[in-house]
């Protein structure tokens, strides 16, 4: 079982929502769509189910052109942010809802609509109510329990989980690749979190303005970003970059000079590079001799609890340090701020990879 788009592209209103797109999810798979709002990801989720037809290129289903083939004579099943349920049907005739179109037999009905229940964690109270009747997350529940029963090929969850409260949320991120790894279906989980698809694990793509700018293994994109725009968006906050040039044993940022006397950096040529570091390694501490230093303005501080998010000012760059622990730094201050150089990726000027940071290679 495969699906395979083959330099798939949709243009709406001569504006390009995907860019010519070639991407093949394997039988049992689970694939994360990583980007921001309005980046293509659902756009890309209606092409893979025949909601939208592609302005060229074709899609494969077990190597079958399945390009002009409606939605419903497809494998498929979709799970959205809002939740979408029958309102006057009971949970129980919700699930039950795709078995009976397809003329299932009454028993064979009812115990899949169980065990897909069970699964869930639907009892038999919630069974007999109706969706409004339930809290978001059980509605939320019946849409999935919906799509297990439905024993699709392809199931595509177009970020299921992003209105449910932090509790459900983590608990159902967790069950769902556990629910449905035993069907052999290829699964496509939309999210513009980077923490949730380092979390469901699989294979991600990251999109950004309509184009796909990396696909492979989720903890390989993660360390291995091809260029900029991928490692932006698989950070968050996104990376921090500085533009710099390396001479000999130096990098020369604006006027400073800092020496660069570390294996990554010694393998690059002389020239013009964009140093990039995600917020989680920039610290407002020394933590070693070796630390890249650069001297920075505070413009702001938000706590989270057991950690904060400094935000500081580098010439014209802005860049954010997300520590850990309280800390409330007075607006405007000055603040020499740290990063070790194992944790900086060195990219070309035109973004792409250079060279990967020290601590990515040796995980």
């Amino acid at each position: 079982m495969s699906l395979t788009l083959d330099t798939v592209s949709k243009v709406m209103g001569g504006e390009v929502h995907i860019a010519p797109t070639t991407i093949e999810f394997a039988s049992g798979s689970m694939n994360v769509l990583l980007g921001p709002t309005l980046s293509g990801k659902t756009t890309l989720m209606r092409l893979m189910a025949g909601l939208d037809q592609p302005t060229s290129g074709r899609v494969f289903w077990q190597g079958r052109d399945v390009t002009g083939m409606r939605v419903q004579d497809r494998q498929v099943a979709m799970v959205y942010q809002q939740f979408v349920n029958y309102p006057s049907m009971t949970v129980y005739e919700n699930i039950a809802s795709p078995l009976r179109l397809r003329g299932f037999a009454s028993a064979e009905i009812d115990a899949k609509v169980r065990a897909a229940a069970a699964m869930m964690k639907l009892n038999e109270s919630q069974l007999g109510r109706r969706p409004l009747e339930l809290s978001g997350g059980q509605q939320q529940r019946c849409a999935l329990a919906r799509a297990l029963v439905k024993e699709a090929g392809l199931v595509l969850l177009d970020e299921p989980l992003a209105n449910l409260d932090y509790k459900l949320r983590e608990e159902l991120r967790a069950e769902i690749p556990k629910i449905f790894e035993e069907s052999g279906a290829i699964f496509v989980y939309a999210t513009t979190e980077p923490h949730e698809a380092l979390l469901l694990g699989g294979n991600t793509a990251c999109l950004w303005e309509g184009r796909v700018t990396q696909f492979g293994a989720t903890p390989s994109v993660y360390r291995r970003p091809t260029d900029a725009t991928t490692a932006r968006v698989f950070s968050d906050p996104p990376m921090n970059f500085v533009a710099l040039s390396k001479a000999g044993d130096e990098l020369v940022i604006d006027d400073a000079r800092l020496a660069a006397d570390f294996p990554t950096f010694n393998r690059l040529a002389d020239g013009r590079y964009i140093a990039g570091f995600r917020a989680n390694h920039l610290r407002i501490e020394r933590g070693s001799e070796r630390d890249l230093a650069f001297h920075c303005r505070v413009t702001g501080t938000e706590i989270g609890g057991s950690e904060s998010f400094v935000h500081v000012l580098h010439g014209a760059d802005r860049w954010v340090a997300l520590v850990h622990g309280v800390h409330d730094l007075p607006h405007q201050s000055d603040r020499t701020v740290f990063v070790d150089p194992a944790h900086v990726y060195m990219f070309a000027p035109d973004g792409a990879l250079a060279c990967a940071a020290a601590y990515a290679d040796a995980g």
